[in-house]
């Protein structure tokens, strides 16, 4: 094993939303910080792919990287190992949480947890986060909105045009759109936003120590078993072992807790961190269902995503109970996720050439119903010989039921009113839901609680077993919100940066 000479201040593991914001701040304040990345830059040709490949290739698939399933059979997750990690491949759309989402909520099927902390703590933060990943939105359109000091910085891009009448439809039904904020660069080759841009790219170089192909194997501990002492990554095929005052997790929540469980020793028989057994429990993947609309007017299939409704946010009509959050997908040949969503075109992709694919795109509008699940301590992830097993069901059904047929209701409304010309009727809209492969939304496999009997971290992010150990990626999660996790990660990421500054100058 070679043991790096150097030591740190702060060791991060993972350049995601999580640890790439959180490397760039804690450079930034003065900090020597070293960001472990299991994989490499990825090229431009790689990112914001805009053609039919999106479709017939399984882009954003590690190679030899397999998970197993409730059944037994492999997983190909769609998740990127690059600096930014899965930040690479997001729609990049940057949602706060509901102020109502930080405290227990009344959902179909049961009650969503409360978080050790409240809307106010994060509220300054989500102000920075917006500003640091340039954001593009506009405030008091959205009725679910949560309260804010100031308006966006930047606002919105304009709409691909066929967009627009859509809007205005949309409006003639009662429906009020608004434009979601999404994270853009000034870069035309590279338009997103993402965590290499913002936050390792936007770092102190002088603090900053980044190593790329460096996979985590496990982390060793003091003989107390109360401190970490030591990270060992495999580097480029070689063992190596790094130290620091301080350590962050900011793997995801799927590799996050795999790495603490395979950190297990003979004080920790369980895993790092898991005096509560609950590393790797209460695993929440957000529901997600596209659902397809004919266009009449041909469009490129190549667009950002836009608009966004939550008029059936916490309810409708019909039911007192939230049902979620709906979003103007991607191009069809842009977003990823949606290529990843049978069976809506996952079977004609590979049966029609090239030119029907764009014929195909050019004729759709893509809309995604986003629904929120409750923690479950037996949807887990664990070990098996080394291998990654995951056990998911989820659960709330019936409230992401109603949220796709109440929004398919709503197209067709759109679609029979005379004034809109850009969507035709039809008999059948297709849908499907995005597989369990899909893991850019997971959440909460090292949740955060103020009892250490039923929580991994505190409200600081910091294990409660482990006296220098942060976690900081969406694996902290308590709940799980409707709209995407990336914002709240990045908050997240800043307010332990501040913390972590503390904590070194004393």
């Amino acid at each position: 094993m070679i043991i790096d000479d150097r030591h740190y201040d702060i060791i991060v593991i993972g350049s995601g939303a999580g640890g790439g914001t959180l490397a760039g701040a804690l450079s930034r304040a003065g900090r020597h910080v070293l960001l472990l990345e299991r994989g490499e830059a990825m090229p431009l040709s790689d990112q914001n792919v805009a053609d039919v490949d999106l479709l017939r290739k399984d882009r954003y698939h590690p190679k030899d990287e397999h998970w197993f399933g409730p059944d037994g059979d492999p997983i190909a997750p769609q998740t990127a190992y690059a600096l930014g990690g899965n930040t690479k491949i997001w729609g990049a759309v940057l949602e706060r949480m509901r102020e109502r989402e930080f405290g227990e909520v009344q959902l179909q099927q049961g009650i969503s947890p409360a978080w050790p902390l409240d809307y106010s703590d994060l509220a300054p933060y989500y102000d920075k986060a917006e500003a640091l990943y340039h954001v593009h939105g506009k405030v008091g359109v959205d009725p679910t909105e949560p309260p804010r000091t100031k308006a966006f910085e930047h606002l919105p891009r304009p709409l691909t045009p066929f967009l627009e009448p859509l809007r205005e439809g949309l409006k003639r039904q009662g429906c009020q759109p608004y434009d979601l904020p999404i994270s853009w660069s000034d870069n035309q080759d590279d338009p997103s936003g993402d965590a290499q841009l913002y936050g390792i790219d936007n770092a102190d170089t002088n603090n900053l120590q980044v190593r790329t192909h460096a996979t985590v194997q496990r982390l060793h501990v003091n003989p107390s078993g109360r401190e970490v002492k030591g990270v060992e990554a495999d580097v480029d095929g070689e063992s190596w072992l790094f130290s620091g005052d301080l350590v962050v997790l900011a793997a995801g929540a799927i590799n996050t807790p795999a790495i603490l469980l395979r950190s297990s020793n003979e004080r920790h028989s369980g895993g790092l961190a898991n005096r509560s057994e609950q590393v790797g429990r209460n695993l929440m993947n957000l529901q997600l269902t596209s659902i397809l609309q004919k266009a009449s007017e041909a469009n490129s299939g190549r667009y950002a995503r836009s608009l966004g409704i939550n008029d059936y946010y916490w309810g409708d009509k019909n039911v007192s109970f939230p049902l979620g959050h709906i979003q103007a997908a991607g191009g069809v040949l842009q977003d990823a996720l949606f290529a990843e969503s049978p069976p809506v075109l996952s079977l004609v992709s590979k049966l029609i050439p090239d030119a029907g694919l764009e014929r195909l795109a050019s004729k759709s509008v893509a809309w995604w119903a986003m629904t929120e699940v409750l923690p479950d301590s037996e949807n887990r992830i664990w070990l098996n010989n080394n291998q990654v097993r995951i056990n998911y069901i989820h659960n709330n059904r019936e409230a992401h039921d109603r949220l796709v047929y109440r929004w398919i209701d709503t197209l067709k409304a759109v679609e029979a009113d005379p004034l809109t010309r850009v969507v035709t009727a039809e008999p059948v809209h297709p849908r499907g839901e995005a597989p369990l492969s899909v893991v850019g939304f997971a959440c909460g496999t090292c949740r955060m609680g103020n009892d250490a009997a039923t929580s991994v971290v505190d409200a600081d992010g910091k294990c409660h077993d482990i006296d220098n150990l942060y976690i900081a990626d969406t694996s902290v999660f308590a709940s799980c919100p409707s709209v995407g996790p990336g914002l709240t990660t990045i908050a997240l990421a800043l307010r332990l940066a501040d913390t972590l500054d503390r904590r070194i100058r004393g």
